[in-house]
């Protein structure tokens, strides 16, 4: 069985981080897979999704890491080609990733104590993301 549904979340810009465990592990709920994996996916080149302990100290070094890591500069071939800003954008998400899978057991999200889901905008600018979660099992 396959079920698919989509949240929405308005963003700030660069370095924006939501929990979104809650609405994933509803949509978990409402597929009525007991179970199987879900796999959820940010639409678009400057988003992440991933897991961490979502409190404010990772909230603030995990952006932190990844301006370390790959910097705003307007040395890359992106900025080269389009002069907006968002090359480290475009990297940072790529480095990431677009998407995760969990597995569902009993018809529940199976995390560990401290991890939850999150969304991280790389973007410069603030973004309406669409996240496309899929639930597949039985």
């Amino acid at each position: 069985m396959v079920f698919r549904s989509q949240l929405s979340i308005e963003t700030t810009g660069h370095r924006d981080i939501h929990d979104i465990t809650s609405e994933v592990s509803r949509i978990v709920s409402d597929s009525k897979i007991r179970q199987g994996i879900v796999h959820v996916f940010n639409i678009g080149s400057t988003g992440t999704i991933g897991t961490i302990e979502f409190e404010p100290g990772l909230e603030r070094d995990l952006p932190d890491v990844l301006d370390k890591l790959l910097p705003p500069s307007r040395h890359y071939g992106h900025e080269q080609t389009w002069h907006d800003g968002n090359g480290h954008s475009h990297l940072q998400a790529t480095m990431m990733g677009p998407s995760l899978t969990v597995p569902v057991e009993s018809g529940r999200l199976f995390l560990g104590t401290w991890q939850q889901i999150f969304h991280l905008e790389c973007d410069i600018k603030p973004r309406r993301r669409t996240i496309v979660v899929t639930v597949i099992g039985e």
